[in-house]
């Protein structure tokens, strides 16, 4: 991507909030800025470095403000782009491009909400759309319905394969402290769960938590003498397809194919080369979309691929080692903590999930109803 430089810029330190449901009274910036500390405090860097402020939260008006006013920051560049869950995969790019120019030198992208507290509904508004509207759809849901709906007519998609999405993602929450769910799950209790929007059982459907993250960037230069292990930027690429179902050009194929085209040509890998693939689950047909645009198998076999156990602990592509948006926690926008994972792969910190040898992940964000994809791929010392 012109103007982008692979491997210029690092994450250097990457820290969730408290997640679940937080304390009555906690406000969206409250964990934005517990989220920073954590972040700050775990590379070594102080608030006064900060110099790039990047944000976007459904809660909050003018989200840059809010978090700046907080934290006693005056920065020197912010951006409170919103395209929906993947924006802090687009505030990535765009902190490496004002890294670059000298705009910043160290940039924060951080995030909060507390939709579960406050509802999800009064936290993401809907508009109105006069083509979807008046047939009353259950949005988000029955959205993504239509995309597992086509893929299931098209390809031979079955409701076992989606299902098996989500025995895979618990599994990995399993062994994350921190995640939401603390059960197992079986193909029977998701097939058998209640109905949301057919074929989408509430199993099928991400969590509804409170929670946050934080994430530092900074120049490859500084990276390098900060105690944490730095996580490369490779590449980055986005696709705007849509902004309603209806408009998709084809439920059965997301932007990701033209997204992950473009991360993986600037960073001059291919999907062979992932040792992880982080990817927003917001609905089980996501993670077989993604793969399947990604690169990972080939369209249309993304149901019989995730079936055979490829994605889950001991399998041949480890994806949503956290335990993902379906298990692990999901407020709102989930972008930002697909790539708090992803980081994590990469500096070796993800205990009991930790994926041998990670030299490579990639971290996918989906806003709106497949609407915007943003793919970033980040890399270890040894790919740069």
């Amino acid at each position: 991507m012109s103007g982008l430089s692979r491997g210029s810029v690092a994450i250097v330190a990457a820290a969730e909030s408290e997640l679940g449901q937080v304390a009555p009274g906690t406000t969206p910036v409250d964990l934005m800025a517990q989220a920073t500390r954590r972040a700050l405090d775990a590379c070594g860097l102080a608030l006064s470095d900060i110099d790039g402020v990047f944000t976007n939260a459904s809660q909050l008006r003018m989200p840059t403000l809010s978090l700046c006013d907080y934290l006693g920051l005056q920065p020197r560049y912010q951006d409170g782009t919103g395209i929906g869950g993947s924006s802090f995969m687009t505030h990535v790019q765009h902190a490496m491009l004002a890294i670059e120019h000298g705009l910043c030198e160290v940039a924060l992208i951080a995030y909060g909400s507390t939709q579960r507290s406050v509802s999800r509904a009064a936290a993401s508004p809907r508009e109105f759309n006069p083509y979807e509207t008046p047939y009353q759809p259950f949005l988000p849901a029955s959205a993504y319905a239509l995309a597992a709906s086509r893929h299931m007519h098209q390809f031979g998609t079955t409701r076992e394969h989606l299902a098996a999405v989500a025995v895979a993602a618990r599994q990995w929450a399993l062994m994350n402290p921190v995640a939401w769910e603390k059960e197992p799950l079986t193909l029977d209790q998701v097939l058998g769960a209640r109905m949301v929007s057919y074929p989408l059982t509430v199993r099928d459907c991400c969590l509804v938590t409170d929670g946050g993250g934080a994430i530092i960037l900074t120049s490859a230069a500084r990276a390098k003498t900060l105690r944490c292990k730095p996580a490369f930027v490779l590449g980055v690429g986005e696709c705007l397809s849509h902004a309603s179902i209806s408009t998709m050009p084809d439920l059965t194929v997301s932007g990701a194919a033209r997204s992950g085209a473009i991360a993986y040509a600037m960073a001059g890998l291919s999907a062979r080369e992932v040792d992880t693939a982080q990817v927003y689950d917001a609905f089980t047909i996501n993670t077989i979309l993604f793969l399947e645009d990604l690169g990972f198998c080939p369209k249309g076999e993304g149901g019989r691929f995730v079936a055979g156990g490829s994605i889950a602990p001991g399998g041949s592509l480890p994806v949503n080692t956290s335990g993902g948006g379906l298990s692990y926690c999901h407020p709102g926008m989930y972008g930002l903590l697909v790539l708090i994972e992803a980081v994590r792969q990469i500096q070796g910190d993800a205990g009991a999930r930790q994926v041998a040898g990670c030299d490579v992940a990639l971290a996918h964000g989906n806003g709106g109803v497949l609407s915007s994809q943003v793919t970033v791929l980040l890399g270890s010392g040894a790919t740069v």
